[in-house]
């Protein structure tokens, strides 16, 4: 909304209306005259809302600078962030500087129109009274605010995260002259803050998305092979049956799902801008199905530390426990944290496809995963006092055998856990931000590979499993080798004498006396010694 000032007097007032609608008294949310030598500023308007518009009292303003502080630092921002089917305008504006708007960046509206109403209520509030020598005054510019600044120095402060090709850890500045004024740009004779370095290295930025993206979709087509063999191989070997092997393969299977999920996310939403733009229910169930995998990976791995612990602790290396209460915690649990983000999404985020992750709302996923991880460390660390200080005096293999299973569980929970850690700490500097996302990407994308290495392809039990079946193949497949030479072997040599028989003219009686029958016997017995397993 915005209101132009002749003199002393508001005289007219642009209001939100939908396309092809006059400007009726019916149509105008809010009306306010205000006199003196205040300027009236506006802030954004929701349809069906209403909002105070809000007074800048700083000094006269003639229309040229009306126009050129007010008005048209907030042509460019504000085109293209109107909600869809509507028009901001004024039937008094030329018509060149009507801005038709017909689609939604939903996202990088709510950050503007916030920022501007959070400037002008900071520029009413903050105290002018302290200005010593000239200083430029504090503006809105029409992305950031600016608070008063000595003559003679530049002020700065980082990009805005408003667009995809701004990079927040570069930085804006803004020149006040000698005289006390912003400094104009000399082609525009305008105020003009300097965002150039915001998307100077957009290029890159591009590449190391793309590499990112790639990264990520490497790093879950390798965890699902590495978690179809390890599937495949506790599936096989029966020997390997057991409660916690059971616990293993449900935690596998939450890991595949989430990686098929993910890919499905990154490839057929992420990827496709005009999926987002069209904001489907589909692509928002999608987001929940990936949002409750991803809380089942981590209440999985609290099944097997809770297993553990009731094993070695409570029970004292009891053999058989009630797994319905570890399907319940592993497959049910996740559905409460997911359903009840969805529920906040729906009414208080409600951004495309539930794309961005710039909202506190997360935490009601992140939340309980932080718990369950503390808890689990908890439990291991626990055991791991339990088997050192009590388990000296009792059966040291058995002890052993445990400490090696805990170990494990211990190793990956902190693995899993150091995402949440690092959170927080992004750097601001652009190489090392890189770095970071790099090492993030690797740490959440990675993890069903890690599980299966350090759950099945490290593990002792199914390395011995596969060792022994190694042994027997090989011998059973050197045995057939073994039996098929010696045939070829025989055969040859019959072939021979056959041959020599067509030669020379010998007799039965001279054949067995030099050796034609006794040849078959060696032969038997050389089949037997060199294969005993036939």
């Amino acid at each position: 909304m915005k209101a132009g000032s002749h003199g002393a007097h508001v005289t007219d007032v642009t209001v939100w209306r939908r396309r092809g609608e006059r400007s009726a008294a019916c149509n105008i949310l809010q009306h306010d005259r205000f006199g003196g030598g205040s300027v009236l500023v506006w802030g954004g308007i929701s349809l069906g809302g209403r909002t105070a518009l809000h007074v800048l009292t700083r000094g006269s303003l003639t229309a040229i600078r009306y126009r050129d502080e007010i008005l048209r630092p907030l042509e460019r921002p504000y085109a293209g962030v109107v909600g869809p089917g509507f028009l901001l305008m004024q039937d008094a504006v030329p018509q060149h500087l009507q801005l038709n708007v017909y689609h939604d960046i939903g996202l990088t509206r709510n950050k503007i129109v916030t920022a501007q109403f959070e400037c002008y209520q900071k520029i009413m509030k903050d105290n002018d009274h302290n200005k010593i020598g000239p200083v430029c005054n504090r503006t809105w510019d029409g992305w950031l605010c600016w608070d008063d600044t000595e003559a003679g120095f530049t002020s700065e402060q980082h990009c805005p995260d408003y667009f995809q090709d701004f990079d927040p850890s570069e930085m804006v500045t803004k020149i006040c002259s000698e005289n006390g004024h912003w400094f104009l740009h000399p082609d525009s004779n305008r105020t003009w803050t300097n965002y150039t370095r915001c998307n100077e290295h957009t290029k890159e930025g591009r590449m190391t998305a793309m590499n990112l993206f790639y990264l990520a979709l490497i790093g879950h087509g390798l965890s699902l092979i590495s978690l179809f063999i390890s599937l495949g191989i506790f599936f096989n070997f029966k020997s390997l049956s057991c409660q916690r092997v059971t616990l293993h393969k449900n935690l596998f299977f939450s890991f595949v799902l989430n990686s098929v999920i993910t890919i499905i996310w990154l490839t057929a939403v992420a990827n496709n801008q005009e999926l987002v733009q069209r904001n489907p229910t589909s692509c928002k169930v999608s987001v929940f199905i990936h949002l409750y995998l991803f809380g089942c990976n981590y209440f999985w791995m609290l099944c097997e530390g809770i297993y553990l612990h009731t094993l070695i602790v409570v029970a004292v290396f009891a053999e058989k426990q009630h797994l319905m209460w570890y399907y319940l915690l592993g497959w049910g649990f996740p559905l409460i944290p997911a359903s009840i983000h969805a529920i906040a999404r729906s009414y208080y985020y409600n951004d495309n496809c539930w794309i961005s992750s710039n909202t506190s709302l997360l935490y009601i996923i992140h939340g309980p995963i932080c718990a369950a991880l503390l808890v689990n460390l908890f439990f291991l660390l626990n055991i791991v006092r339990v088997l050192i200080t009590k388990l000296k005096v009792t059966n040291q293999a058995e002890s052993s055998l445990y400490m090696k299973a805990v170990r494990a569980t211990l190793i990956l929970v902190p693995l899993l856990g150091i995402q949440y850690v690092l959170l927080p700490y992004k750097p601001e500097e652009r190489v090392s931000s890189e770095i970071y996302d790099y090492i993030m990407h690797i740490l959440m994308h990675y993890q069903g590979l890690l599980v299966a290495t350090i759950f099945c392809f490290f593990n002792g039990e199914v390395q011995g499993v596969l060792r022994r079946h190694w042994k027997q193949y090989r011998m059973q497949f050197g045995s057939t080798l073994t039996h098929s030479d010696a045939m070829r072997s025989a055969s040859y040599t019959a072939s021979s004498i056959t041959d020599v028989q067509g030669c020379y003219s010998i007799d039965s009686n001279t054949e067995h006396l030099n050796g034609k029958g006794g040849c078959l016997d060696i032969e038997t017995s050389i089949l037997k010694s060199e294969n005993p397993f036939a």
